[in-house]
């Protein structure tokens, strides 16, 4: 198999401390530690702090995310998995369902580097999960840098939902006094 030049964009800078976090199932667990390793020395050469949590499998790192999303202040997400084809078609499942929840919380607007492996066998996961091969985890996390670099460039703007404290309102032609 001929192998083909890959262009690899430069790391974005920032001007800002970022924070992100790195959800990773250790279901196999060597190539799952490669995968961290290269997303954590991506990270810290952006001069990102990162936190790391595990998930059971693939199709739980999703729901984490959205779950940190939600609940914390992460900047971005770096999602890292692998999944190893077997018998049944529960391998087209997890990879096309956890692929799908990433790209749908990516269109709501989280930053986040999907970095699971969908592989057709060991020796596949291992050349991509390991850093000095092709360091498959230090992309997901360069693709998280990217996403965040591009919603830090263009702010984070409300869009006006939901509702504002109380001493926020102004009522249109309201400039009675409440004090007496």
């Amino acid at each position: 198999m001929a192998s083909i030049e890959h262009h690899v964009l430069d790391r974005p800078s920032f001007d800002e401390p970022l924070k992100v976090l790195i959800v990773v199932s250790p279901y196999y667990k060597q190539i799952a530690a490669h995968m961290v390793e290269g997303a954590k020395a991506e990270l810290e050469a952006a001069g990102a702090t990162w936190d790391l949590i595990e998930m059971p499998g693939a199709l739980e790192i999703p729901t984490a995310i959205g779950i940190s999303e939600r609940m914390s202040n992460f900047d971005g997400y770096v999602a890292l998995g692998c999944v190893i084809r077997g018998e049944t078609t529960h391998y087209d499942t997890v990879c096309n369902d956890s692929s799908r929840a990433l790209q749908l919380l990516g269109l709501q607007g989280l930053c986040i580097g999907n970095g699971i492996l969908t592989v057709e066998n060991t020796e596949q996961a291992e050349v991509r999960a390991d850093p000095a091969r092709q360091n498959k985890g230090g992309g997901a996390a360069a693709a998280a840098l990217h996403l965040i670099a591009l919603s830090r460039k263009w702010g984070r703007q409300s869009k006006g939902v939901g509702f504002k404290p109380a001493s926020e309102y102004q009522l249109a032609g309201n400039t009675r006094s409440t004090t007496a």
